[in-house]
């Protein structure tokens, strides 16, 4: 049972780390981000990092006093997700932005990070010792994979706003 504790723990403290390390990333990008959109899907993305983090720490709190696994199971995060307010921000914005190279590469690179968190706690969900645990870290997968899919899109309406307008509101530009 000690090496499951110790395999718990030093997951938690992985698990906020990367929440760290994402939380300083979104948020150096939301403030060089040259459009709108993306310096609030960065903004978001980092409030997400933070939140994560802070329920890691309450957590890794009471495993490391070994006062076992928290008993309210987790909850997903219940506000809008940002693809709802992603879509609402580009409709209100048109169809024209300006998107520089390096706004690709933030997204790339946010893609990637948000792919890797996503697998570690679905990992880390196979890998738990009670139903708690792992109901918690697949809601954080799931909320990893909306991270994912909101900078999909984003990636998708720098690349073809008109494209992404026509693939998202399931009709041509010409009303038909």
């Amino acid at each position: 049972m000690k090496d499951a504790q110790t395999g718990i723990v030093e997951a938690l403290k992985y698990a906020i780390q990367m929440e760290l390390d994402g939380k300083k990333f979104y948020t150096l990008s939301g403030r060089e981000s040259t459009n709108k959109i993306g310096k609030e899907l960065f903004s978001w993305l980092a409030e997400q990092e933070d939140f994560h983090r802070k329920r890691f720490e309450e957590i890794y709190e009471l495993v490391a006093q070994k006062k076992g696994w928290p008993l309210t199971p987790a909850k997903p995060d219940r506000n809008r997700t940002f693809r709802t307010l992603f879509g609402e921000a580009i409709r209100n914005s048109g169809i024209s932005l300006k998107a520089e190279k390096s706004e690709f590469i933030a997204a790339e690179k946010a893609i990637e990070m948000e792919i890797k968190s996503r697998n570690f706690y679905t990992e880390r969900a196979s890998a738990a010792t009670s139903d708690i645990e792992k109901n918690f870290f697949n809601a954080i997968s799931a909320e990893e994979q909306g991270h994912y899919l909101a900078l999909i899109d984003y990636k998708e309406y720098m690349s073809d706003p008109e494209g992404w307008f026509t693939r998202t509101e399931h009709h041509s530009l010409d009303g038909n």
